[in-house]
This record gives C-alpha cells, sequence and structure tokens, in this order.
C-alpha cells in the first residue's frame, strides 16, 4: 500500500545524488568504544541465558553477534547490536578477496585463444560487445540524472512487511509521452504513516531536500533525498532512548520493563506532519498520543508540546498566510487553531460530526479552512466567523456529503481558486468546484489504486495530482485532461506552469 506521496518541487534534487558511504574499520571501533553496539541485542543474549545453555551453545551465539554486529554497522541490518566484533579478521577477509578487482582478468591466462593471436579492437566503439556495454552504463547514467524540468514525487510504501520510500521521477518528453519511473528506494525501519518535504539545510549549505517521515514508531526520521542507497536518517527527533533502553520482555520474576523515551519524544504513531515554509527549521506533528509537538529541526529538539486533544490527532497544517496559526483535527471530533502570535491566545474550537481524516488551509485567502471526515463528508470553515471565546459555535460555511467512506485525503489546487481534490476508501477520486460556497462536483474518477489514503496536487504543474492506495501503485491524474475541469478551467493553465 502507499499510505502517503508528497511532491518535491522541480530543481530541488540534485542531478545526481550521491553514494552513501560505508562506515570505515575507525568508525566502527568508535561505534564499539562509544557503546552504540551493545552487548544485548535481539542475535545476542543475555548472562540470564547463560545459565540454561553450554558452553558451546554460547560460544556459537557470540559469534554469530559479532558479525551481525559488524553487518548493523555496514548497513545490512537494521537491527542488530553487538559488541566484541573481530574486525581485523574481516579486513583482512576483504583484502584477500580484492573485490575491487573482482572482474579483472588474471595476467597470462588465455581461456580460449586460438593459437594465432586474439583479434583485438582499437577501441572500445569498435568492438560491438563492449559498443553495447558502453551505451548500455550510458542509459544507466542518463536514467540516474534528475534534471531541472523533471517531477520528482515520493511515496511511503509498504509491501511485504517492507516499509520504503519510493523516489519517483515525472520526466515529460518534447513529443507529449510520459515516463514515470522509480529513480531509487530509501528503506525505513516502521510503516510510514505521513510525510513532509522540506528543505531546511540540515547539512549545510543554503538549502536541502529532505523528507520527514512519520511511523507506527514514535520517532520521526529525517531522510536525506540526495543521497542513494542510505541505511540511516541524517536525523531522527524523540523516538526510545537507545542508551537506556530496556526491553519489553518479562524477567523472572516475571515483571515487565518500561520504555524509556527521548526527551520531548512522542509516545504514540505519528499520524501527520506539517513544515513550516516561512521558518523553515520549524516541523509540527501530530501523533496517537493526543498531542501535537513543535521542533526545531536544526536543533533537534522539541521546542513546544500542546495538549488540546482528547484523542489521536491525526492531521495538522500551518497556514499560507499567518505562517504562526497552526491547525489541527483528531479523532476527538474536533478541529483547534493555535495562534502563536498572541501569547495568551487560549485557541479556537470547532466541532465535527466524525472522526478528522485530513485538513487544509485555502492557499488562495487565509481565512478558510477545510476538513474530511471519516463519515464521507467534507466541512469548510471561515475563521472570520468565529467568536472571542476558545469553543466556537460558528456553523461550517458548507457541508459536503463527498463520498460514501472516508475522506482520507484532501488537496486543494495551488493556482485554481476553490478547485478541491478529495480522496476516499471507497476508491474514488473527485474534484470539486467550492466557489461561493456551493460544492459541485466537476469530475471524478477511479484511478484503480483500490481504498484511496493520499492525494496531492503539484505546485509546479497545478493539474497533475498524485494518487496512492491501498493497491501500491502510483497514478498521476492529468485533471486537465478531463473534458469538463478544461472547460471550466482551461484559461488558468495558460497562467500556471505546466
Amino acid at each position: 500500500m502507499i499510505a502517503a506521496v508528497s511532491w518535491v518541487p522541480k530543481g530541488a534534487s540534485k542531478a545526481v545524488p550521491e553514494e552513501a558511504q560505508l562506515p570505515s574499520k575507525e568508525e566502527i571501533e568508535e561505534m564499539i568504544k562509544s557503546g552504540s553496539l551493545e552487548e544485548e541485542s535481539e542475535y545476542g543474549h543475555s548472562e540470564d541465558d547463560d545459565e540454561d545453555m553450554g558452553s558451546e551453545d554460547v560460544e556459537q551465539i557470540d559469534e554469530v553477534s559479532q558479525a551481525l554486529a559488524v553487518a548493523d554497522a555496514l548497513g545490512k541490518s537494521s537491527k542488530s547490536k553487538s559488541s566484541g566484533t573481530k574486525l581485523d579478521d574481516i579486513a583482512d577477509g576483504l583484502k584477500e578477496l580484492d573485490m575491487d578487482r573482482y572482474d579483472d582478468e588474471d595476467e597470462g591466462v588465455e581461456l580460449f585463444s586460438k593459437g594465432i593471436g586474439d583479434l583485438y579492437y582499437p577501441s572500445n566503439q569498435m568492438d560491438p560487445y563492449l559498443k553495447d556495454k558502453d551505451d548500455e552504463d550510458s542509459e544507466d547514467l542518463e536514467d540516474l540524472v534528475i534534471n531541472a524540468n523533471d517531477a520528482v514525487i515520493v511515496c511511503a510504501r509498504n509491501e511485504d512487511d517492507v516499509s520504503h520510500l519510493e523516489v519517483y521521477v515525472y520526466e515529460e518528453a518534447n513529443d507529449g509521452e510520459v515516463n514515470l519511473y522509480v529513480h531509487h528506494h530509501v528503506i525505513i525501519p516502521a510503516f510510514p504513516l505521513c510525510m513532509a518535504w522540506l528543505d531546511c539545510p540540515l547539512n549545510g549549505g543554503e538549502k536541502g531536500n529532505f523528507m520527514a517521515v512519520g511511523s507506527m514508531e514514535p520517532s520521526i526520521e529525517i531522510w536525506d533525498l540526495d543521497i542513494i542507497e542510505e541505511v540511516q536518517p541524517c536525523l531522527s527527533l524523540g523516538g526510545i532512548n537507545e542508551d537506556k533502553k530496556m526491553k519489553n520482555k518479562k524477567n523472572k520474576k516475571g515483571k515487565k520493563s518500561s520504555i524509556e523515551y527521548k526527551e520531548g519524544s512522542h509516545t504514540d504513531s505519528v499520524l501527520g506532519l506539517a513544515w513550516n515554509k516561512e521558518f523553515r527549521n520549524i516541523l509540527a506533528s501530530a501523533s496517537a498520543d493526543k498531542t501535537v509537538k513543535i521542533w526545531d529541526v536544526v536543533e533537534g529538539k522539541c521546542t513546544f508540546t500542546l495538549e488540546h486533544h482528547t484523542d489521536k490527532v491525526q492531521a495538522i497544517a500551518w497556514n499560507h498566510y499567518a505562517p504562526q496559526v497552526l491547525l489541527s483535527g483528531s479523532f476527538d471530533h474536533s478541529v483547534v487553531m493555535k495562534d502563536a502570535r498572541i501569547s495568551t491566545h487560549s485557541g479556537f474550537k470547532w466541532t465535527v460530526t466524525s472522526d478528522v481524516e485530513s485538513l487544509a488551509w485555502d492557499p488562495h485567502t487565509e481565512h478558510s479552512f477545510v476538513v474530511s471526515l471519516e463519515d464521507g463528508t467534507v466541512k469548510g470553515f471561515d475563521i472570520r466567523t468565529t467568536k472571542s471565546d476558545q469553543f466556537s459555535d460558528s456553523q461550517p460555511s458548507f457541508t459536503l456529503h463527498a463520498h460514501d467512506k472516508a475522506v482520507c485525503s484532501i488537496s486543494y489546487n495551488p493556482l485554481v481558486p476553490n478547485l478541491l481534490a478529495t480522496g476516499s476508501t471507497d476508491k474514488m477520486v473527485k474534484l470539486w468546484d467550492l466557489s461561493n460556497n456551493k460544492p459541485s462536483c466537476v469530475a471524478s474518477r477511479n484511478p484503480k489504486a483500490g481504498a484511496i489514503f493520499s492525494i496531492s496536487f503539484s505546485e509546479d504543474s497545478p493539474f497533475f495530482l498524485a494518487i496512492g492506495g491501498s493497491k501500491g501503485n502510483l497514478e498521476v491524474w492529468d485533471t486537465l485532461s478531463d473534458a469538463a475541469v478544461s472547460h471550466r478551467f482551461s484559461s488558468y493553465s495558460k497562467r500556471g506552469k505546466v
């Protein structure tokens, strides 16, 4: 399944991503000294276990643990941690294999010589076999390059218990043909639930190309999309304290040990993320632990924790025009707005009829937002009608019975005012014209993606809608190809970047 989709702005990705560097022998030794490779691991054993096994068994397990610990340091395993690794033996073995020269031919060995001297070509271009190989290598290198005009889409995907980010390139040829392919994968350790792209320069420079990922774990991982074959996030926010981690298993007295979290961490799944485009070091998160947290990604720590909801917080969004204003929606059937510009502001609260699935500020006005619900409805609100007290009794601007099942995702078109897309577990994607607070359906489509979990309009090509769902297939709908959409909104296409 695809749980979330996100567009990367054109030109934000490096033309040729870097390859991840494996740690050196010295770095591995430093990990061991610092305690990063702990003595007890999922593959190791504790002293209590030694009582139930012979010395030979213990010795064999120690050898396996040592090997897996080194594999973890080299990025081959994300779980194993151990100590006492035989670094010298492994280094000597790799040196003996000489993998860098594995394909080199041995001098003086002629397996297929005819005895009259082998024919050769003055250059690779004249050798038909090597020429074909060079052409293949050239094509592979060309596929690796991300051009400035290429659109990049990232999918948070789970398949066969493997979770990863798929980085797609959406390439438009001059003849109008479209090529959509996976550029590279990023393996992540936990089931992904949400994403947020950010360009805060965590690795130096003026801007970066990062994806924050929320998952079933309490931590938020931030991955550098310009590095391929990376096995570790460049930054983790919150999570379980590995230095003081105590496994959830029964001890001899039959009691379970507790989990200790890092300072400021969520204590349950992260369900929603929102990056602040104006204050680029700020990331907001919503969690099943009923809290909303504000993070400084440069400092790598939580700066504020908001506890204004009484149930899981599913969705969160910053206002486009007032970046200090934050909106959050919860399973407690409420939407709350907080304004950090006013220190005494206790927040405004709107009550809705069902669990909040998604919400979004209108990018064309600072006063309006929409919220989608588990019962298939979409409601619009205007904050100018809100009273001065915390609990607002103001009625929604409109209530739209959009789908037969939960509306998991909504997306405003960044170019066309009042054009909203909705995606539902009823497998349908619909486009709505919200003009004058009287919604009308412009187009609907079953993209064959299964239950729809995430949709997103592109900022660079505003009529392209990325769609992800339960079948795990990324779909891109050129909504302008629909006759009704083209008839009503074609005038905007001349002003946009399509």
